[in-house]
């Protein structure tokens, strides 16, 4: 049902962003309620696997053995690191944070534990994980994983189903590394339909020798909806690492698409020397390949390149694209996940397919040099073309940031993003948007309105709606001026975090805070006078640096510019999900997802609150909020028919 009554709010004038404020004031008019709305199931094809990576090797073809059994972001203060994360050593990306030295660790609780794992975010019943596809009504989520421990290692393929990309049934694990091409790791990797119905799974494998190979899978039985057993090709790998590139750089094959010749194109990640580079090969039977002379693409100084990802935009038109569609009004994204930085980057650009080459519109916001998907704790990043709706997908990993100990002891790790819609954003026509999938709305439960509640420079003002640990909050801005504003340019971007103070910002949100806030995560904007060309600049920041007392969690400020259009207001949207913050700017014209962990802020302790840090201006905020259920996530009912 919906709340009735209304809510009253509170503001007081504090200095720097809360250390200890005080809470007292006026009343803010709540509107009518508003209630979620069911959305129709989806069909789509994409698989998914997040992170992959590995080894070193040439040109020649592999012998076959015996067969055997079997971040830019800035990072707080408090804490140093002494150890190298797991799976650096092996030749892979790192799999977690290093271990803090004793005197820094936090005496958790398993409340404190049970509190963090999310309620509507996929994530294993256990262990570690970090990647999908639709099949006869069902989507399928191939991810990396870990069935015998909370850390990274022994990566196998799990299988998840759900017929709404919300609610998530497991399945029996997918592939598990039993061959000598993929003994040490099944690792990430593609799924292309066929027009004749035919699924075609390309996945890095880990070779017996540590090289990165690519490998072919398929479907046992075309039949079976759940897609529960897979056949690796007896002629694997198909792919080995062309001259010039290393047996550790060679790694996560894209979906394929096919061009004018009748040819499939799939694209690698590599680098060359420092060089961030995309391979192109061509196929007729996805067994035997052709390498393209030319690169996709390649950026100085970017370092690896994984996990890319490569698809078309429609310029003009409100619908997503199939992968392999070209031609007048289309844009195609190039994204690269930077093993180096940890980030993924893309950039719109032009794709030339009879000599599969790919140029950027602005080579200043080139691939890894320019725009991030998501300027927060995000990685590993893939999309896929849902035909029954018509949209592309993304999908991203979260990882932990705090040490494998805890997760040793809470006996899980890592969190897939909320499924996002991506389109090019006509307004900008610079950069693409990403925005929930609609069926994140069936979760809607109490709604509650504030209209223009005022928020005087240094105030914080307590939001009335119960537990704050599940919400989907909309919030529009507007900013008053209350003195004349001076040119000086007081630009400091995100800076230091929420705490920094400049004319015109802070202000925004604190979420997963506790009534002394003690604890708190602020989301906000920043805007400033620019001297070079007389208008405002705006920023969009997340700052951890006090979402938790405990000193063994990593806690940064993230934050990115955000272009404002004329006649704009300034908005967000953010999902809370325990300890998961997924913040959309501007329509999801830039996203930041946060991992925090609290031990204060928890359970009913969790509250909301606007705030604002500026010393020049008033702000007036508008907010929709619905309280959200959980998801339904758990294993398949094997014993009902299906």
């Amino acid at each position: 049902m919906d709340a009735k009554h209304s809510h009253h709010v509170q503001q007081a004038h504090y200095t720097p962003l809360p250390e200890h404020p005080s809470l007292a004031g006026p009343t803010a008019t709540r509107r009518r309620p508003f209630k979620g709305f069911a959305v129709v199931i989806v069909s789509a094809l994409f698989l998914v696997s997040m992170v992959a990576l590995i080894m070193n090797q040439s040109q020649k073809p592999l012998e076959k053995p015996a067969e055997k059994d079997g971040l830019s972001p800035l990072m707080s203060k408090n804490r140093s690191f002494s150890e190298q994360p797991r799976g650096v050593a092996q030749g892979v990306s790192a799999k977690s944070n290093p271990s803090l030295s004793e005197e820094l660790s936090y005496n958790w609780t398993n409340a404190m534990f049970s509190w963090q794992r999310t309620s509507f975010h996929f994530q294993p019943e256990r262990n570690w994980m970090n990647g999908p596809l639709f099949y006869k009504g069902w989507y399928h989520l191939f991810y990396q994983y870990n069935p015998d421990s909370a850390v990274w290692g022994n990566i196998t393929w799990g299988h998840a189903v759900s017929a709404d990309l919300i609610h998530w049934l497991y399945l029996p694990i997918a592939m598990v590394p039993d061959r000598w091409f993929d003994i040490n790791g099944v690792w990430t990797g593609s799924a292309t339909i066929l027009p004749d119905g035919q699924i075609i799974m390309l996945y890095t494998g880990d070779t017996n020798a540590t090289v990165q190979v690519q490998n072919l899978a398929y479907p046992a039985d075309l039949s079976d909806p759940l897609l529960l057993n897979w056949v690796k090709y007896s002629g694997n790998p198909v792919l080995v690492p062309p001259p010039g590139i290393g047996k550790k750089d060679f790694r996560d094959p894209t979906t394929a698409w096919i061009g004018p010749d009748g040819k499939w194109r799939v694209t690698l990640g590599s680098k060359i020397g420092k060089t961030g580079v995309s391979l192109v090969y061509k196929t007729t039977d996805f067994i035997t390949y052709h390498l393209s002379d030319q690169l996709l693409h390649a950026v100085p100084g970017t370092g690896m390149w994984e996990c890319v990802d490569f698809y078309p935009v429609s310029i003009n038109g409100s619908k997503g694209l199939e992968t392999s569609v070209n031609g007048p009004g289309v844009k195609h994204v190039l994204k690269a996940s930077l093993d180096d930085t940890k980030v993924d980057h893309y950039a719109l650009g032009t794709y030339f397919v009879e000599n599969d080459t790919w140029v950027p519109d602005n080579p200043k916001e080139d691939v890894g040099i320019g725009l991030r998907l998501d300027s927060g704790r995000y990685y590993a990043s893939k999309t896929f073309y849902d035909q029954n709706k018509e949209r592309r997908i993304l999908w991203g990993w979260i990882n932990e940031t705090d040490t494998e100990t805890d997760d040793l002891r809470k006996g899980w790790a890592s969190v897939q993003t909320i499924p996002r819609n991506v389109l090019f954003d006509k307004k900008t026509r610079t950069n693409i948007i990403q925005w929930p999938v609609e069926e994140i709305e069936t979760l809607r439960l109490n709604s509650s309105e504030f209209s223009e509640v005022l928020v005087g420079p240094g105030s914080v003002v307590p939001l009335d709606i119960g537990t704050a640990t599940q919400l989907d909050i909309f919030v529009d801005f507007e900013v008053e001026a209350v003195e004349s504003e001076e040119s000086e340019d007081d630009d400091v971007g995100c800076g230091g975090g929420a705490r920094e103070r400049t004319k015109l910002g802070p202000f925004g949100l604190l979420v997963i805070a506790d009534d002394s806030l003690s604890e708190l995560t602020p989301i906000f904007f920043r805007q400033h006078n620019s001297t070079t060309n007389g208008g405002l600049t705006t920023f969009f920041c997340a700052d951890e640096t006090r979402s938790s007392i405990a000193p063994d969690v990593l806690k940064r400020v993230y934050g990115t510019h955000v272009p404002v259009v004329d006649g704009e207001r300034l908005s967000l949207r953010v999902l809370v999900d325990h300890s998961i913050v997924e913040s959309f700017a501007l329509g999801g014209r830039r996203v930041i997802t946060s991992r925090v962990y609290p031990t204060q802020a928890i359970y009913g302790a969790a509250r909301l609150f606007l705030f604002n840090n500026a010393t020049s201006v008033n702000v007036k905020a508008t907010l929709k909020i619905w309280q959200l259920n959980s998801a339904f996530i758990h294993p398949f009912p094997f014993d009902n028919t299906y």
